[in-house]
């Protein structure tokens, strides 16, 4: 399949040199480019400003330009094309200010090659990408987060603040998020009105993992108090360990204080109705006032006096008097409650709410004499019902909108998960080449099981010659999408290895250097093992090396022995990427007929039961000793279902990864059959 032309805007002041970089990308082995020259900056933002490039190389000396100032120019011109700074000098100070500036890369020209130029491009655009998706899937994230209008937390047992929005620091006082989480450091001290509220809190989560409805004082950060219902779920681990609460906050302030009002107007009335802040009357059935509160005189402006024996054509407007006593004939008629709620617009003032309560009066032989009536305004209840139901439909917008982003991340990821697997070998090379694929010397088995959408484990199966295969696995920390892209990384660096493939030691010593050459920019070390070997199908030697990863078994069937394959000078070798200069020592092994190298990553046998007891090394190596005769499909599928059985919940807390080599013999393809065909009819060990 045609490689698609890359275009790349060159904005070099030498003629000379825009040559030679002309030159190198003609040479480029898997890199189809088209170079564009620009003798200046003016010149460069120009092309910029009328054509689409996939990547910029600048040189920061150009005469019209402000040095690592033009990398900002460029970025404003075209935000979406990725740079490599390009200069004289070899300076890791310089390196890093054009980087920190907004170049993915930074060549020194003495020192550039054409496979040195192609791979920095290559990797600048590809970086370059994945920056631009995770800003805009951060940028989505906290787009819908940041706006809800219900807190939202995730609190240590201990209690102090992992996470909280802007909605949180709002409701408890707080600018920012941020402000709350270094503000806050003790719950249980600082934010509950109630000594013990948060202990409560915290056995009940013991208990039962959720909570509902919590209601709680609070202080805010200036010291006022406030009440919060919060909506808690306890997080925990594959292994049941609790790892954090999270949950969500409501201010529910205003409803506890109309709760505590009319609770504490229940009692008054019972006790001293004249000291309620409400209207409170009675009339008889000619609608002649019998008695009323004090509230009530305050209304009208009369003593209690000059109001009993009047009616309300004495105190209101005839249209609302006639109402009134329309209202008063209802109840009387019907002898049911009359409950409404009346709204008034005075003269130069905001509308008011009034609620109106009318209810019979009945004698001692249950018939009606008149009627009661009470009433109050409820202006602020109805404006607060009415911002709550506003942000309601709010709340109810922007959930409907995050289950909308979440779908769309699983289908990210998802698809993140099948360009992965498409990483991994489809098919495997035969010895000798003109040999059936069961009668192949070497047969290669693997199982991959990742422990997320996407994993942090790799192998690669390949022929380096028509004697020799090589076999690498490695292991990036993690199993998530941070992992997963060290793992492309990785995969993309072996790849331009190949001329080093023979010796695993000079291989891996390369790779590590490479590594490190690229991880050390991003400030956060990948831990990753590796181990990689060459096998060579006429003599069965296997030449191998290791960066910190576990120690493959040698399965030695003849003689029924399954033993580590260690480094000749008897000591491990550091992971990949941590440190430049390190240097790993080939070693060699000799396989006989039947014999089969097993390589795995840790997350085969970093396992917990029950008894949070480990699957240790030594427990693996007597698994695989137990089915060494059996074919190796059978034996790594029989392997696996004994580890989930031992763990806790059936299943594995890491990636994991088994890739296994059978060597058959220089006579395989002779003979027709191999280790895996007459171990077949070998019994299934017992558990």
């Amino acid at each position: 399949m045609p490689q698609e032309q890359l275009k790349i805007l060159l904005i070099e002041h030498d003629p000379g040199f825009a040559r030679y970089v002309g030159e190198m990308l003609g040479q480029a082995r898997d890199l189809m480019a088209e170079m564009w020259p620009a003798a200046d900056l003016e010149a460069g933002l120009s092309e910029l400003q009328s054509k689409a490039f996939d990547s910029v190389l600048l040189d920061i000396c150009v005469p019209d330009g402000a040095g690592l100032a033009n990398i900002l120019l460029i970025r404003a011109q075209a935000p979406h094309v990725p740079i490599i700074a390009v200069g004289d000098s070899d300076d890791e100070i310089i390196a890093l200010e054009a980087v920190h500036e907004g170049a993915q890369d930074y060549l020194v020209k003495s020192q550039l090659t054409p496979a040195w130029l192609e791979r920095s491009i290559r990797y600048a655009i590809e970086r370059h990408r994945m920056d631009l998706t995770l800003l805009e899937a951060e940028e989505k994230y906290h787009s819908v987060f940041d706006h809800l209008v219900e807190g939202i937390f995730q609190t240590t047992p201990d209690g102090r603040y992992l996470m909280a929005n802007l909605a949180l620091a709002r409701i408890y006082g707080y600018a920012a998020p941020e402000e709350l989480i270094q503000g806050l450091t003790d719950i249980s001290g600082r934010l509950y009105v109630e000594k013990d509220r948060r202990d409560e809190f915290v056995r009940f989560m013991q208990e039962h993992d959720t909570i509902t409805d919590f209601e709680s004082p609070i202080y805010r950060k200036d010291g006022t108090v406030i009440w919060i219902s919060e909506n808690c779920r306890a997080i925990r681990d594959a292994r049941g360990r609790l790892l954090y609460y999270e949950g969500t906050v409501e201010d529910i302030t205003q409803r506890r204080q109309a709760e505590e009002n009319l609770r504490n107007s229940e009692a008054l009335y019972h006790s001293l109705v004249e000291t309620l802040p409400q209207n409170i009357l009675r009339k008889d059935l000619q609608g002649r006032f019998t008695f009323v509160n004090q509230q009530f005189c305050k209304t009208v402006g009369r003593p209690l006096e000059d109001i009993v024996g009047k009616t309300d054509f004495d105190f209101f407007p005839s249209a609302l008097a006639e109402k009134y006593q329309r209202d008063d004939r209802r109840v009387i008629q019907t002898g049911k409650p009359y409950d409404t709620v009346e709204e008034h617009q005075p003269p130069g003032r905001d509308k008011l709410y009034v609620q109106v309560v009318k209810t019979p009066l009945y004698s001692a032989d249950g018939s009606i004499i008149g009627l009661q009536g009470i009433f109050w305004d409820i202006t602020a209840q109805r404006l607060a019902d009415e911002k709550i139901r506003r942000g309601t439909a709010l709340l109810a917008q922007s959930r409907k909108e995050l289950r909308l982003k979440n779908a769309q991340m699983e289908d990210d990821l998802k698809m993140a998960r099948e360009i992965q697997m498409t990483m991994l070998p489809q098919q495997y090379p035969i010895f000798p080449q003109t040999a059936l694929p069961t009668a192949s010397a070497f047969q290669f088995t693997h199982r991959y099981l990742p422990a997320g959408s996407v994993g942090g484990d790799f192998f690669a199966v390949s022929a380096l010659s028509e004697d020799e295969a090589s076999v690498f696995i490695c292991d990036v920390a993690g199993h998530g999408v941070r992992s997963a892209l060290v793992t492309a990384m990785i995969r993309a660096l072996a790849e331009e290895l190949k001329p080093l493939a023979a010796n695993p030691g000079q291989f891996l010593s390369k790779l590590n250097a490479d590594l490190h050459a690229i991880l050390k920019h991003t400030g956060t070390p990948m831990l990753t093992t590796a181990f990689y070997l060459v096998a060579d199908w006429k003599t069965g030697a296997v030449r191998y090396a290791n960066a910190g990863h576990p120690k493959p078994l040698h399965i030695r069937r003849r003689a029924n022995q399954v033993e580590p394959l260690t480094n000749a000078a008897g000591r491990s070798e550091p992971v990949l990427g941590l440190f430049e200069d390190a240097a790993y020592q080939t070693s060699v092994v000799k396989l006989n007929p039947g014999d089969v190298v097993m390589l795995f990553t840790d997350g085969l046998y970093e396992v917990e039961d029950s008894k949070n007891e480990l699957y240790s090394q030594a427990m693996l190596v007597a698994g695989v000793k137990r089915r060494a005769q059996l074919p190796v499909p059978r034996l790594f599928d029989s392997l696996l279902v004994e580890i989930k059985r031992f763990s806790a919940d059936n299943g594995f807390a890491d990636d994991v990864c088994i890739v296994g080599i059978e060597y058959a013999g220089p006579d395989a393809a002779d003979s027709g059959a191999t280790g895996r065909e007459r171990a077949e009819a070998q019994p299934e060990p017992t558990q």
